[in-house]
């Protein structure tokens, strides 16, 4: 047999899955949460960067831009994130995780060290636009690189936890703009440009990470490479064992029996999604694009907000952000174990309606002009604290709820489809909503927050509804591949499974 092509038509039995959910946490795992989880942050970091930069570059000293050509900027990052998500889910799927999260941080690190040295607006806007490819293809790479090599009873946390860092990212982009912005310490004309090199900067070490990142033996399993998936398997053992875990043996029945199968087809890939998992695509359509909403219409206005009805200034606003940012980081952090130990549906429904009811409550006090900027702010450090864990959530559902042949797809349409509903019309809708004038009407904008309530909980009780108990389960037996013999999953809701073997190894 050769080792990249299984025989036609002939099933083969394979351990991988059983053998690597087996694994007890190690520092191999944390290489993979480190090496791959830096992509959140490096996002982070560059939106907060441009948000801080913009006005920068609307000075005679630097590139001259009009505020329009500001707003450009990101929405020409942003449409590189789609673009990048689609292209590079579509080739993570037929490539494979490895080449995938390798390219796509190269084509991030190159662009954005470029957009250091842009001279105008045209050359800024295309290497904005790369950026954002290499970023959002990152999402789709990543995403299921982590969810297919971390054991299933961590997945759920370290998914979430990774997702989270996003707003580390953000601190640090915060952290970074005080200074290279700060025109009493590095010279206008430089500043900006030493803010796109951050990014770069942290990739660089990252590479050597990767490096020593292997294939998913999943996915070289489901592609025809069964004895290199095995060997894969053999040599990550072997380092678990140097690193003091010790493996349990597993069983001839845990094995999955998988076939010859062709590259996933855009028509097979709208079968599975809008026939054979609809209930599944409705889910997962419903959290990425609630979640999304509320995200975009809060955080792209906040300063708005903070400067219309309280008076602050840039320099206050920017203070102002850093809890913010730490509310949303310490949620998924602090909950994430509790998604693998509650269970996904509870935690889903629980954080989703506790962020609405929060955010109902502050529209009611914001309305009623009971609050001040500190007191917004803490309230908004609550919600967040809630519904960053649960937008984390949605991209952890989204990507554990598909077959492996074409994880990084679903995950790549998701992304599209949440970027383009939360990120074009929120941000809109709510800046339309912000009063003007010395004493800006509060009601419009109390409207919107309650609008944004009722989308999260709506989000919650769909995930409660339709949602996968997928804690602590192979993601096998959660959507059974396509190159699998048998019939397909098709529990839509809180169907139970196998019960749980593994014994509880160390935790991360």
């Amino acid at each position: 047999m050769s080792e990249h092509a299984l025989e036609h038509g002939r099933a083969i039995p394979s351990l991988v899955p059983a053998r690597m959910d087996r694994l007890p946490w190690t520092r191999f795992h944390w290489m993979i949460v480190v090496g791959l989880g830096v992509s959140w942050i490096l996002d982070g970091l560059e939106i907060q960067l441009v948000s801080l930069v913009g006005n920068v570059l609307k000075e005679p000293q630097t590139l001259h831009l009009s505020t329009s050509q500001v707003g450009l900027m990101a929405s020409v990052y942003l449409g590189g994130e789609v673009v990048g998500a689609l292209v590079f889910g579509r080739l993570t799927d037929r490539l494979g995780r490895r080449s995938l999260f390798i390219v796509t941080l190269l084509v991030y690190l190159v662009a954005s060290g470029l957009a250091g040295l842009s001279w105008d607006l045209t050359s800024l806007l295309i290497f904005r636009f790369i950026a954002g490819m290499g970023i959002g293809g990152e999402y789709a790479a990543i995403n299921s690189a982590i969810d297919e090599l971390i054991p299933s009873r961590f997945r759920g946390r370290v998914d979430i936890g990774v997702n989270g860092t996003y707003w580390a990212g953000a601190l640090i982009g915060s952290a970074v703009g005080l200074v290279f912005l700060n025109k009493d310490i590095v010279p206008i004309e430089w500043g900006w440009r030493l803010c796109f090199l951050i990014g770069p900067i942290m990739g660089l070490f990252i590479i050597y990470l990767r490096k020593h990142i292997p294939e998913s033996p999943r996915w070289l399993m489901t592609h025809g490479r069964v004895e290199e998936a095995e060997r894969t398997v053999d040599d990550i053992e072997e380092t678990v064992r140097r690193q003091g875990g010790e493996l349990r043996e597993v069983r001839d029945d845990e094995a999955i029996e998988v076939v010859d199968y062709p590259p996933v087809t855009y028509r097979e890939i709208a079968r599975v999604m809008l026939r054979d998992y609809r209930s599944r695509s409705f889910l997962g359509f419903s959290m990425m694009v609630t979640q999304a909403f509320l995200y975009n219409a809060i955080f792209f206005t906040y300063a708005l907000v903070l400067k219309s009805y309280f008076g602050l200034n840039d320099s206050s606003v920017a203070l102002y952000f850093f809890p913010f940012a730490i509310g949303n980081l310490a949620g998924p952090l602090l909950l994430g174990r509790l998604f693998d130990t509650v269970g996904r549906r509870k935690m889903i429904l629980g954080t989703y309606t506790l962020s609405a009811v929060v955010l109902f409550i502050t529209a009611l006090l914001f309305n009623a002009g009971s609050l001040n900027a500190a007191s917004l702010t803490g309230l908004w450090c609550v919600v967040f604290f809630f519904a960053s864990a649960g937008a984390s959530s949605a991209y952890l559902t989204v990507s554990e709820i598909f077959p492996i042949e074409l994880r990084g797809q679903a995950i790549s349409f998701f992304f599209a489809i949440s970027q383009l509903t939360g990120g074009v019309i929120a941000p809109y809708l709510f800046a339309s909503l912000i009063g003007t004038g010395d004493n800006p009407a509060r009601g419009p904008l109390t409207v919107g927050y309650i609008i944004g309530a009722a989308v999260m909980l709506a989000g919650g009780i769909i995930a409660w509804v339709f949602g996968v108990d997928a804690e602590g389960q192979s993601l096998e037996n959660i959507a059974k591949p396509l190159s699998s013999t048998g019939a397909a999953t098709r529990f839509q809701g809180a169907t139970p499974r196998v019960p749980r073997t593994e014994r509880r190894d160390q935790e991360p």
